[in-house]
Formats: C-alpha cells, sequence, structure tokens
C-alpha cells in the first residue's frame, strides 16, 4: 500500500512540475488577494484580530481553485479507469492526499510569510503558528481531496465543489482562526491545548471518514 500510495504521490508531483497549473494559479490567486486586501481594503490599519483571521478567507478560496482539479484532471485525461485497473482505491486516495497536504502546506507557508511581512504583524509563538498551519493542511487536504474525487464526473464541477467544501470547512476555520489570534497577539493559554486538540479530532474524523468513503465513490 505504501508503494503505491507512494507512487501517485511521484506521479502528481511530476505531473505538476510539468504542467505547472495548480502552482501558478494558487500563488497568482495569493498575491493578487494580499495587494487587493493591502491596498484595497487597508487591512494594514485594522486591529490585530480581525488581521489574524483575514488570512484564512485568502488560503480557503486559494485552496478552493487549485484543489478542485486533484481528480478532475483524472477524468480530463482518461486516465480515472488507468487509475482503477492498475492501483487500490486506498492507495490512490492516500498518494493524492499525502500530495495535496504538502502542496498546501507550502503555500500556507508562503502566504503567512507575505501576510505578515506586507500587514507587519509580529509572531508571539512560532511552534504554536506551525502547528496550526500543519493541521489546518491537513484538514483542508482531506476535505478537498474526497470533495474532487466525487465531483470528478459531474457537469458543473466548480459550483458543486464549493457548495460542498465551504459548509464542511467552516468549523476548522472558525478554530484554526482561533489558533491564529493566539499564535500572533495572545500567545497561548490554557484553552490554546483544546483548539489543537480539536484541530487533531477534525483531521482523524474527515481522513477516516475519507478513507472508509473513496472506496465506494471510487467503484461507481
Amino acid at each position: 500500500m505504501l508503494r503505491s500510495a507512494l507512487a501517485i504521490f511521484k506521479k502528481e508531483v511530476l505531473q505538476e512540475l510539468r504542467t505547472k497549473y495548480a502552482m501558478n494559479t494558487l500563488l497568482a490567486f495569493t498575491g493578487a488577494s494580499l495587494l487587493l486586501i493591502l491596498f484595497t481594503l487597508r487591512a494594514h490599519q485594522l486591529d490585530p484580530t480581525p488581521k489574524s483571521g483575514l488570512i484564512w478567507i485568502i488560503i480557503l478560496f486559494a485552496a478552493m481553485s487549485g484543489m478542485m482539479r486533484s481528480f478532475v484532471q483524472e477524468t480530463e485525461k482518461k486516465t480515472w479507469l488507468l487509475l482503477r485497473l492498475h492501483t487500490n482505491a486506498s492507495d490512490v486516495y492516500w498518494g493524492k492526499l499525502l500530495y495535496n497536504f504538502i502542496f498546501l502546506l507550502i503555500l500556507h507557508l508562503f502566504t503567512f510569510f507575505f501576510y505578515i511581512l506586507t500587514m507587519n504583524m509580529s509572531v508571539v509563538s512560532p511552534a504554536y503558528l506551525l502547528l496550526s498551519m500543519i493541521l489546518g493542511a491537513a484538514g483542508l487536504a482531506s476535505v478537498t481531496t474526497l470533495t474532487s474525487a466525487m465531483i470528478a464526473q459531474a457537469d458543473r464541477k466548480g459550483a458543486i465543489f464549493s457548495v460542498l467544501c465551504i459548509p464542511l470547512v467552516v468549523p476548522l476555520l472558525l478554530i484554526l482562526t482561533r489558533t491564529t489570534k493566539a499564535a500572533l497577539i495572545d500567545g497561548p493559554d490554557p484553552g490554546a491545548l483544546n483548539d489543537l486538540a480539536a484541530l487533531v479530532g477534525y483531521c482523524g474524523v474527515t481522513i477516516t471518514t475519507g478513507t472508509l468513503l473513496f472506496d465506494y465513490i471510487w467503484s461507481d
């Protein structure tokens, strides 16, 4: 299973390096959003609390614009059936999930670096912020991977993907907003560990659900 999942992961990396579609899309969207917020909304003049939560709105829509093609490209390039012939469903899911997680983690690091730099913000707890980014990337990757598989063969993929994703990630974003505020402004308090535990629970539930449901989605 591990060998097959890593083979799927390698395929995704090589394909992205060849086309650079998701990378260019997400970086362009993130850069444009940062400039829009900085110059149009004058976010640098906002209080620290809304500034710490605004970044997750940028990351959410950037992830939705790029991660939708995780399985859509398989149907467009007629490789869906080829994967079904040569791999198991769980191998495909874990390979795609690993790729999406690493890709989103890189996006988080890039976005946070330039956001903190342009907004002239300080980081009170770098370790707590890093843990929040890792768990946030895992949660977003699990939701977008499963949702992309569900809408891969639908007619109006973009609209369905947004409708399915947003309700699932709202609890994640609410927790991430609190953890980001603690990492950038207040510092971790006794309740900060509860937020991290909630993030771990969210990731565990979504990844487990994806593993259990993906067999039915893959064979349908």
